[in-house]
């Protein structure tokens, strides 16, 4: 593996290698060589990427788009800080706006692990980052793919991906790739490490995506078919989903699903 001179604020190393399996998988062995908290593993494409189902696995043009892991070191369970996921959601948002300006406030949360940004027309709202966190014991992996230069998406993901190129409707250069990183970085480390651990709540809701709404909700796994519709009001402390069912008064917590994109609802 290659170390990159990237400015990374958790003060570890940045790694690069070409091609993985997956960053997740370099990650634990970076972890069982008892590589520092916060250090890094880059890569231009993944063979084997992970998503929350096989199908669903991150898709990336080689060398367009930033795919990596955060290994982040705790002394046990108890110590990982809540809603790392959502919170690394939140940091990731506030990154992408610092590189583009011209995107401040389209991007959003999409509970529990995607970024979404409003696209180029406005007309609505793309998926542009992914996010999945893994934990062992203290260990947490802490995978973030960005879809940062690509252009062109295969057909089935034209109406659902974007990427910052294409939101900021500008090109994006290598260089430019891995300052994006370092403000990525930048505002993990911000966000886990040294921002007041109360004010996490109330800044990821004001960019949680259909907060308020109607929406349409998968309970448990994917495609369990376990569906509640109702009113999305907002999360927990801990980062459960909250949603006032339809026909019911009282909000409930929900600690794995997901929200179906659709565009009617009645």
């Amino acid at each position: 593996m290659t170390i990159l001179k990237i400015k990374n604020s958790f003060n570890a190393p940045v790694y690069y290698e070409e091609t993985v399996s997956s960053t997740m998988d370099v990650s634990r062995k970076l972890a069982r060589e008892n590589l520092p908290h916060g250090s890094v593993i880059l890569a231009d494409f993944q063979s084997a990427g992970r998503g929350r189902k096989d199908e669903r696995r991150w898709e990336m043009k080689r060398g367009e788009n930033l795919s990596f892991t955060v290994l982040l070191r705790y002394s046990c369970i108890e110590k990982i800080p809540s809603a790392i996921t959502l919170r690394a959601g939140l940091a990731v948002c506030l990154a992408i706006e610092d590189f583009a300006p011209c995107l401040q406030s389209s991007c959003l949360v999409k509970w529990p692990n995607d970024i979404l940004i409003k696209s180029a027309s406005g007309e609505d709202y793309k998926k542009a980052v992914g996010i999945l966190c893994e934990a062992e014991g203290g260990n947490v992996h802490l995978g973030i793919g960005v879809n940062t230069a690509q252009k062109e998406f295969p057909f089935h993901l034209l109406e659902k991906a974007t990427s910052i190129a294409l939101s900021a409707q500008r090109d994006i250069s290598q260089d430019e790739r891995f300052a994006l990183l370092e403000n990525i970085l930048s505002r993990l480390c911000s966000e886990l490490e040294t921002a007041d651990g109360e004010t996490w709540k109330p800044r990821l809701e004001d960019r949680l995506y259909k907060k308020g709404e109607q929406v349409s909700f998968i309970e448990g796994v994917a495609d369990s078919g376990k569906e509640i519709r109702g009113c999305l009001t907002g999360i927990t402390n801990a980062g459960e989903l909250l949603i006032v069912p339809d026909g019911e008064e009282q909000a409930r917590s929900f600690i794995t699903g997901e929200l179906v994109m659709f565009k009617h609802y009645s």
